[in-house]
């Protein structure tokens, strides 16, 4: 899971980046090592239809939709050919639907255009970014189906894939996606997909500006990811017990009123 490719990029967006060449050598090593990277719709197909998996699969995926996707990550993907999906905050992206809140510079709907003709899917992530498990029922509806309708609009496809801003979902966010017409859903969890997760709650491990290229290997090949996150995961599960609490609380508050 990757945010912003960039030199320089915003103090908000810093930790979560990677530089263009760190990005560079981690899809050096991906190739020598004889992976085949898939969108996110083909790996689901191929656990769905019991298709037969390629050599060391590999999802590469972008959320948010900054501009360095384009500038930066784009020529290294077009050298090696790889597939990936670019999970999209639709009024974050610069154009008609802006709406404001966009951590960096994003991408223009022109540029995303040229990114899904060079073959990546473009998939949803919300409409303005928000914690989608603290949302009223009205507001869940509105960012999932939102989102996706722009990019249906702007594509003339639509997507079939979607990834919970901050990886936060409940059954309740999932099942909103899934009726927004979203077939598959991607979280954080930092651990490696597997299908009994499940088409809505796939994980993913977190590429970070920190992440050295030794790590990035290990991390690909499944070794040490529980170490490597350890403290992550304790902060979110903790976190988690908060989130469920607040959302608890403001359920009770709506049906008190």
């Amino acid at each position: 899971m990757y945010h912003s490719v960039g030199l320089t990029p915003s103090r908000k967006t810093y930790g979560l980046s990677v530089t263009p060449q760190a990005f560079a050598e981690q899809m050096e090593l991906l190739d020598a090592g004889g992976y085949t990277p898939l969108t996110t719709a083909q790996l689901a197909a191929r656990w769905r239809n019991g298709g037969a998996m390629p050599r060391r699969p590999v999802l590469i995926t972008f959320d948010d939709g900054y501009e360095g996707v384009h500038r930066h990550a784009r020529p290294v993907l077009a050298k090696y050919g790889f597939a990936t999906s670019l999970f999209v905050s639709t009024g974050w992206l610069r154009g008609a639907y802006e709406e404001g809140g966009a951590l960096d510079t994003m991408l223009t709907w022109d540029q995303v255009r040229e990114l899904a003709a060079d073959g990546s899917e473009i998939g949803g992530h919300s409409h303005t970014h928000p914690q989608m498990d603290q949302l009223p029922d009205n507001e869940l509806c509105f960012e999932s189906l939102r989102c996706m309708e722009i990019i249906t609009g702007e594509l003339g496809t639509r997507p079939a894939s979607f990834a919970y801003p901050y990886g936060y979902s409940s059954r309740r966010v999932r099942q909103a996606v899934r009726e927004a017409g979203f077939t598959q859903s991607l979280a954080v969890g930092n651990a490696l997909a597997e299908r009994c997760q499940g088409p809505y709650a796939l994980r993913r491990v977190t590429i970070q500006r920190s992440t050295g290229i030794e790590e990035f290997e290990r991390l690909v090949e499944g070794r040490s990811i529980a170490r490597i996150f350890a403290r992550d995961r304790a902060l979110t599960k903790g976190y988690a017990m908060v989130r469920r609490a607040r959302a608890a609380g403001r359920k009770v508050s709506r049906t008190r009123v």
